[in-house]
């Protein structure tokens, strides 16, 4: 990961008309992951130059001043890279502007610089570029515009949302921000010392989620009440938080979260905060985040989630997911999870990354017209049966088709184009012998993983 600039709840509201497919519809499974990052009230451009940012708020040194803690994420692959001695460097250049409505404006500038040592690394598709930016501002709202340019080609992207600025004058507390490391701020006439995590997202595996907190004026070591909350406002993970005195003064406090992996089912959530005690209804805090499994690909809902299991072998572990009531989602999602993870003395869940990573795949390579990668017939037997043995083209009526031989289980599958226009079905033959394999497959592993084939799949 680079980490360009300086170190410097969520900006911009959500936005949807009614023509578009919100990314929490079940039907969306999975979406874009900026659309989700969109929904989430995150700046987005998915224009030439793709970003995600993000704004969170801490308190300046008086009340009249406000940190606005600005970042902003891009992949390798966004800019053109040209070659420097033996490196390989792009260079992008990023406007922030604040226009309020008393007439007050605030501008900040900044071309950065982005150096690797390979051509593989300029096609890096992941989060490898992060820009922070700390901008002390006067409290207010404001009309917000992001440009980031690649400063080596033409392309450039932007965002413009409309955002409240707040004001920190008594008992309260920031916003919490997602981070990947640091060790905050010991007054608030300084900087926080943060790698933060603009788009506040984890993917499955073994990191954890971690969050910094800031609180102001409070009583010393006042404990917040911290929980998260789905769509559906279930609480899947609650604990208590003791805030640290950070100055003299008692006037700034500190702490930070972090949010073992395996606890949260896959989707946008939202931690919220409160102060435990009589500052508990003006001290509240809240940050939206995302459990994903692909950099491009995530969903938002718990009925995405269920239908992104949909090849999963244990289709009696996702009907109680199905079945469970909104009271019992925490605990189905735990049994689902115990259950499945084949190696319990690791962090993650080794059995349904696999499944989530054969699904990422199955979305890049298999895309068919309008259909999502990993809904067509190819995507539904790489997901089950895993990478073919053999594949080859073969001739069809139309437009072709391809041939897949696997040896374990011995099977050989045929997928026909008969439109002609891209679109792969498995033969009536070959899905019935798919089926076999795959029944085959469950009774050799011991696995429940019936569910409707052909076109009703």
């Amino acid at each position: 990961m680079l980490l360009a600039a300086a170190l410097a709840g969520c900006g911009p509201r959500p936005w949807w008309t009614a023509s578009q497919v919100h990314p929490t519809h079940p039907g969306a499974a999975p979406y874009d992951s900026r659309e989700i990052y969109r929904s989430m009230g995150y700046l987005v451009d998915t224009a030439q130059l793709r970003f995600v940012g993000s704004l969170r708020f801490l308190a300046g040194p008086t009340p009249d001043s406000t940190i606005v803690v600005f970042g902003l994420s891009l992949s390798n692959r966004a800019l053109s890279f040209r070659t420097e001695g033996s490196d390989f460097v792009g260079r992008y250049h990023v406007d922030i502007s604040f226009s309020g409505d008393s007439g007050y404006a605030r501008d900040v500038s900044r071309d950065e610089a982005v150096r690797v040592h390979n051509v593989a690394e300029t096609q890096r598709t992941d989060e490898s570029i992060i820009y922070q930016e700390n901008i002390p501002i006067r409290p207010g709202i404001y009309g917000v515009n992001v440009v980031v340019r690649d400063l080596q080609s033409p392309a450039h992207g932007s965002h413009e949302i409309r955002d409240t600025v707040p004001r920190f004058d008594g008992p309260s507390l920031g916003t919490p921000i997602p981070i990947y490391e640091g060790r905050g701020r010991a007054s608030l006439a300084e900087f926080a010392d943060l790698v933060i995590n603009p788009r506040g997202t984890v993917l499955t595996g073994p990191d954890s989620l971690h969050f910094y907190i800031e609180g102001y004026r409070l009583p010393v070591g006042a404990k917040l009440a911290a929980w998260v909350m789905d769509h559906d406002s279930v609480a899947f993970w609650q604990d208590t938080v003791t805030l640290q005195p950070r100055d003299p003064n008692g006037i700034l406090q500190t702490a930070k979260v972090a949010i073992a992996p395996g606890v949260l089912p896959l989707g946008s959530d939202v931690l919220w905060l409160s102060a435990i005690g009589n500052d508990s209804d003006i001290a509240v805090g809240s940050t939206p985040f995302l459990v994903s499994f692909s950099d491009r690909w995530a969903v938002a809902s718990w009925d995405q989630m269920i239908s992104l299991l949909k090849f999963f072998d244990r289709q009696d572990l996702v009907t109680d997911l199905r079945n469970a009531t909104k009271d019992d989602r925490v605990g189905a999602w735990h049994q689902f999870n115990s259950s499945t993870d084949t190696v319990p003395a690791t962090r993650q869940n080794e059995t349904l990354d696999g499944y989530l990573q054969r699904v990422d795949t199955a979305n890049r390579r298999y895309q068919e017209f309008v259909d999502a990668g990993w809904l067509t017939d190819r995507g539904e037997v790489y997901i089950t049966l895993g990478e073919p043995d053999r594949t080859s083209e073969v001739p069809g009526k139309m437009g072709g088709g391809w041939k897949w031989e696997y040896d374990h289980p011995h099977v050989t599958l045929y997928f026909e184009d008969a439109s002609g226009l891209g679109q792969y079905k498995l033969t009536p033959e070959s899905r019935e012998d798919y089926q076999t394999a795959l029944n085959s497959l469950h009774r050799a592993s011991g696995t429940t993983g019936s569910r409707e084939t052909g076109d009703g799949k």
